[in-house]
């Protein structure tokens, strides 16, 4: 049995698992007739399937049930959707284990039979904790506007974004370049008790590493040649507010200690001066590196590591959310029709199913720039599938790593210079500021023979 009851009183959506169909159609009526938007289904299976495709806000579970049963899906949930609530309903011979099951983690029980206040003062205290809240629901979205989704995984992200956008604690976020870091650490801002408070964005790998001290911890009058005036650093702009250190796992090792210093005392030293400053910040961090691996390899500090990373938020990678590819797509075409004054509003059938198809090794931002380019180029309303190949090869043809791109400038340097020397190896060493035994060792690591570059300036031009 599968019935769905619409409401637009409150539209939390409710689902209910009951293997007793009398039972589930009772619940489905009172909380339907409440302002609930109702899904029922009559196994534990069933259950696991739905949450698969649709993101419910409560889940109400009877214990006993053919097959899977209550706690069998309790443990699936909470172990794959932990912030999402769950009420169980339960006989009184079950109680021990609803009991157990509460201080694991399950939300509540009722003991049949149930009063219907009782029930539904349950079920407005779950939604409560729960925060979770899709597009529909008004002002209560105005924190995640911007992060267009329809993929489960990134719900449950968005829905533990919330929860802990209401506390302090250092959140670090993960995930490839591209994937929308900087966009969840302003909804998450925009979701807290700071939101109209200032928020603070500094690329840790954008700034010069002799610059970043200054920047983030301000300096005084005099501290340095050329500081002429006090300055404010970062973390003194971000009082009360939110300050997001983006591509931490980039700062300098130096740095990392005077960091650590500055969150463990909640202070901060401007360069030059002996005043310290008291510090009301929350700290969010984003990166795209395997810290831990950073931290063996020797390049990240693990006790800052365990200061910013309290609470993690991962956010998959576009090729892992497939779904949000077709919504996203429309968005960009919509901007940037307007942008380039064009009358595109649509993709045709293969042009979607190529968008669907493609690696996306550059998550959004690479989405993004493709239909960018093909709303520039069409002149047709439907942009067809000619159109995202072109744009899509251009883009990952641009798309390379920055250790191949460190390769591909040392080889193009290295033949250079053995030109200039005329494939004379001590030159070309003296003229890279490079003793010679280094240098046959790049030359080596490239397989580059510096005979073959004598050999093609004798030949006839």
């Amino acid at each position: 049995m599968n019935l769905t009851r619409k409401s637009t009183i409150s539209g939390h959506k409710i689902l209910i698992v009951d293997d007793d169909a009398d039972l589930l159609q009772l619940l489905s009526m009172r909380l339907a007739s409440s302002g609930f938007d109702i899904e029922t289904v009559s196994s534990g299976q069933a259950a696991i399937n739905s949450l698969a495709i649709s993101k419910p806000q409560l889940v109400i579970t009877d214990m006993r049930m053919h097959g899977m049963d209550g706690m069998a899906l309790f443990d699936h949930i909470h172990k794959n959707t932990p912030a999402l609530p769950v009420i169980m309903l339960t006989a009184h011979g079950t109680i021990p284990d609803a009991v157990n099951a509460t201080q694991r983690g399950l939300f509540s029980y009722l003991t049949k039979p149930f009063d219907g206040k009782v029930l539904l003062e349950h079920v407005h205290k779950a939604l409560q904790q729960s925060c979770a809240a899709s597009p529909q629901y008004g002002e209560l979205t105005d924190w995640r506007l911007g992060i267009i989704t329809q993929s489960t995984e990134m719900e449950e992200i968005l829905i533990k974004a919330k929860l802990v956008a209401e506390g302090d604690a250092s959140i670090l976020i993960r995930g490839e370049s591209g994937t929308g870091k900087e966009l969840l650490a302003r909804a998450i801002h925009d979701a807290s008790r700071r939101s109209q408070r200032p928020y603070v964005v500094i690329n840790c790998a954008a700034i010069p590493e002799h610059l970043l001290e200054s920047e983030l911890f301000g300096y005084t009058k005099g501290a340095f040649t050329g500081a002429i005036r006090d300055h404010k650093g970062l973390f003194q702009s971000a009082i009360g507010g939110t300050i997001f250190l983006d591509e931490i796992g980039d700062m300098p090792l130096v740095l990392q200690g005077k960091l650590l210093r500055v969150i463990q005392e909640r202070q901060v030293t401007p360069l030059g001066s002996t005043q310290t400053i008291p510090l009301d910040v929350r700290i969010i961090s984003a990166t795209h590196r395997d810290l831990k691996a950073e931290i063996a390899a020797g390049n990240f500090r693990e006790d800052i590591y365990y200061r910013l990373n309290v609470i993690e938020l991962s956010i998959p990678s576009l090729s892992q959310r497939r779904e949000d590819i077709p919504l996203l797509a429309k968005h960009f075409l919509s901007k940037f029709a307007n942008k380039y004054n064009k009358n595109a509003n649509g993709f045709s059938p293969d042009a979607i199913e190529t968008l669907l198809g493609a690696a996306w090794p550059g998550n959004i931002r690479q989405l993004q720039n493709v239909v960018e380019q093909c709303v520039a180029l069409s002149t047709a309303p439907l942009i067809s599938a000619i159109y995202v190949q072109q744009a899509i090869h251009q883009e990952e043809e641009a798309l390379i790593s920055l250790d191949e791109a460190k390769k591909q400038f040392e080889r193009d340097y290295l033949i250079r210079i053995l030109k200039i020397a005329e494939g004379n190896v001590s030159q070309a060493a003296k003229l890279s500021k490079r003793n010679r035994t280094e240098f046959y060792k790049l030359l080596q690591k490239h397989q580059l023979t510096p005979s073959l570059i004598r050999q093609a300036q004798d030949l006839p031009t």
